[in-house]
């Protein structure tokens, strides 16, 4: 597929992106990073690169390339996981982060440890490690080596290798503000790239007249593409339940991944100030506005193109394919770009939650810069743990991404009842919150078995409130008064700054807008 001037692109992508990791990297001579340099990039970050460090560890391979085949099987309606996450975004940055930024936290174990007890913060720790380990880092090597196979026929397993190894290359040495100061070229060139894709697509679909013009004879040719909301006779009703997806599971889906997650709000962590951290989730939250844009419209062009396609995870590759030498180079660094800043955000969440959250406790008073090189090791021995495992695990998978979303389904609920309740409800116990996360599991098993027939999202939704339930029952069975560790709200400062306030009207607006005309 690729031709030298796009392999020149391609080289010219990964050179730039490695010089910048070691210039934005570097220190004073003599200097020895701590932790919070490490993990935290000194609490430091300006805005911009919060927004777009979120952007960029979010987006990778199975969202570009499987999004696109949702667009390409569903339509629109899939583009419902990132409209509804700029508003989750928004929620996150006025009422969590206030609460995680005064308690000066650096993991989400450390916050369930300072509000429960040591036994949620180390049962939680141990879970994230292996989903982080086993699901998310071997998934996206998995599929992007998959993608790297696809457009350039170069053999899987080299690819895996060459991939997780250039991600450790360029992250190792820095951290987090290696990888948070660096995705704002990655964030570039992903919306560049697949800005450009959109573009070509819909003016070929035009026959030159336009990606305006394409846009339009796409809406006539396919409008059953164009609905937000499906009905349950609609084929594909199981994946998105009609208006459960605005008013039911998929909340929870977001709220765990955007307001809970170490992977995603340590960069939010990271930030100088909460002004600054809100303005990320800001700048954040337009970007995911943007997002179906680059990863669904793809799909729906391509399905007015090529109606006939065997697997509709092919959409995206195939549209690469049509690309002109120089743009398809392009495009293709964009997708490099996602999945191996996908790739170094995970592995330093993996290593900042096993150094201070594990190794930290069961190995006290260790220098600061003795924690740096853990972090360092950890997050090698984390990728090359994962390329041994991504095959085993996932080659026999038609659907790696339904694998994701079916395992942490599982847990979701729960813990997004110990989080909110640990935060909103001083009289939530520690008891409670255990049950909460064994419920979570216990609860998604017997309706996955039991009632085959549920929705994946409307079972999440119904675990939750099960979970809920049963966690008040516990807390207001266990202690009449407040718990030792609840939070006092009271002492929260949740008022925010005129422009949040402006940027969170724009985006409910936008979406309203959105949802009002595919309705």
């Amino acid at each position: 597929m690729l031709t030298s001037l796009d392999f020149i692109i391609v080289g010219a992508y990964a050179f730039a992106l490695l010089g910048l990791a070691l210039w934005v990297s570097r220190g004073s001579s003599g200097y020895q990073k701590t932790t919070q340099d490490y993990f935290l990039a000194g609490q430091a970050l300006p805005w911009w690169a919060v927004g777009a460090s979120l952007v960029a560890a979010n987006i990778s391979a199975e969202q570009i390339i499987g999004m696109s085949g949702s667009g390409y099987a569903i339509g629109l309606a899939i583009a419902s996981y990132e409209w509804m996450a700029a508003i989750t975004l928004i929620l996150v940055g006025k009422f969590l982060l206030p609460v995680f930024l005064k308690l000066d936290i650096q993991t989400m174990p450390q916050f369930l440890e300072q509000r429960f007890d040591h036994r949620v913060r180390q049962v939680l720790a141990m879970f994230w490690l292996a989903v982080y380990v086993f699901v998310n880092l071997t998934s996206i090597l998995w599929l992007g080596a998959l993608a790297i196979n696809t457009m350039t026929g170069l053999n899987q397993s080299l690819g895996l290798v060459l991939l997780g190894s250039f991600a450790v290359l360029y992250s190792l040495y820095g951290g987090l503000r290696a990888v948070a100061l660096t995705d704002i070229l990655q964030v570039t060139l992903l919306v560049a790239g697949g800005l450009m894709i959109s573009w070509i697509l819909l003016d070929r679909i035009a026959l030159g007249e336009g990606a305006w013009r394409g846009f339009e004879q796409v809406m006539l040719a396919a409008p059953e593409k164009f609905d937000m909301i499906l009905a349950p006779s609609n084929p594909h009703y199981m994946s998105l339940p009609g208006l459960s997806v605005l008013l039911g599971g998929m909340w929870i889906m977001n709220l765990s991944y955007w307001g809970f997650n170490q992977y995603i709000i340590q960069r939010a962590l990271a930030a100088r100030s909460l002004t600054e951290a809100q303005k990320g989730i800001a700048f954040a939250a337009f970007l995911k506005l943007l997002m179906p844009l680059i990863v669904v419209l793809p799909g729906i062009a391509m399905f007015v193109l090529e109606p006939a396609l065997e697997q509709p995870d092919q959409a995206y590759p195939l549209a690469m394919t049509l690309l002109p030498a120089g743009i398809k180079g392009l495009v293709f660094a964009a997708l490099l770009a996602a999945i191996v800043s996908s790739l170094a955000s995970m592995i330093n969440s993996i290593s900042t939650i096993f150094t201070l959250d594990v190794y930290a406790k069961v190995a006290p008073n260790q220098d600061q810069s003795h924690l740096v090189r853990i972090g360092r090791s950890v997050a090698v021995a984390a990728m090359l743990l994962a390329m041994i495992c991504a095959k085993p695990l996932l080659g026999n998978f038609d659907q790696a991404f339904q694998y994701i979303q079916e395992f942490t389904g599982f847990f979701t609920p729960g813990i997004v009842v110990i989080f909110l309740m640990g935060i909103f409800w001083r009289r939530m116990s520690s008891a409670a919150a255990l049950t909460a996360a064994i419920g979570s599991a216990v609860f998604s098993l017997a309706l996955k078995l039991g009632w085959p027939a549920l929705p994946f999202i409307d079972r999440v939704g119904l675990v939750f409130l099960l979970c809920l339930a049963l966690s008040i029952l516990i807390s207001l069975r266990g202690n009449s008064r407040a718990s030792a560790g609840g939070i006092d709200l009271a002492a929260i400062e949740f008022k925010t700054q005129p422009s949040f306030n402006f940027s969170a009207v724009v985006v409910l607006l936008i979406l309203l807008a959105l949802y009002t005309t595919w309705w």
